[in-house]
């Protein structure tokens, strides 16, 4: 899963981004607006958690500004103010839940996963390639029957490789997607990871999924014609 988090407060923003990176979220740490509001724009999210004192007096635009980029992605505000009908206000104006401050990590998690279990059920959880299995609310990955650790890292780029099923992608692609770092950095990385994933999902006995494309990038499939199935 992956996560957005737009706080201006250095020590809180540092212990949510660790503290979430603990429960195997991929998380990215907006420190201003505009690269919260450019990050939205430009990048593919499970949920955003939008501090609206990340701008002085202009905390409700950018909530405006992220629900008019992506009408989909769940929003939970954190919000200073502590006067009646605060909370009502933010979920008209777009977020799917908010939270005063000071608030538990413990209730934010809570919150979180409510929210992402609320996005997925019209959206797919488990996306099936063969006799390969990803779970994106359980977070688990399984071949065959056989449960497969994999890092949150490697998990992200499974999931990207299976999402893109069929198609060829380059490494640009999937530091851009995966990393979320410009896509002219970190592609020898790339290569890293996809070893990594080939021999924990492939192994010496399974049947190849991730095929390299000369000079491109890499492919996955399976069988001929029978493409990623998403419940």
């Amino acid at each position: 899963m992956y996560l957005l988090i737009a706080e201006n407060d250095f020590a809180l923003a540092t212990l949510l981004q660790s503290s979430f990176e603990h429960e195997n979220y991929i998380v990215d740490l907006a420190e201003d607006a505009a690269t919260a509001k450019r990050w939205v724009e430009q990048r593919r999210y499970d949920l955003a958690i939008l501090d609206l004192d990340i701008e002085r007096d202009r905390g409700t635009q950018i909530l405006r500004d992220f629900r008019a980029k992506k009408s989909q992605l769940p929003i939970l505000a954190i919000s200073n103010s502590s006067r009646p009908g605060e909370c009502a206000q933010l979920l008209d104006l777009g977020a799917d839940d908010s939270l005063q401050k000071p608030f538990s990590f413990a209730e934010l998690s809570a919150r979180v996963r409510a929210l992402v279990r609320r996005a997925t059920r019209s959206t797919e959880a488990v996306l099936f390639l063969d006799d390969l299995e990803l779970n994106r609310m359980e977070h688990s990955v399984k071949r065959g029957g056989r449960t497969i650790e994999l890092t949150p890292k490697e998990f992200g780029l499974l999931e990207y490789l299976m999402r893109n099923a069929g198609q060829r992608v380059t490494r640009a692609q999937i530091v851009q997607q995966v990393w979320n770092y410009p896509c002219d950095t970190l592609t020898n990385v790339v290569d890293v990871y996809v070893n990594y994933l080939r021999k924990k999902i492939e192994g010496p006995l399974d049947r190849k999924l991730i095929y390299t494309v000369r000079g491109i990038g890499y492919e996955m499939h399976g069988m001929a014609d029978v493409p990623v199935r998403e419940v």
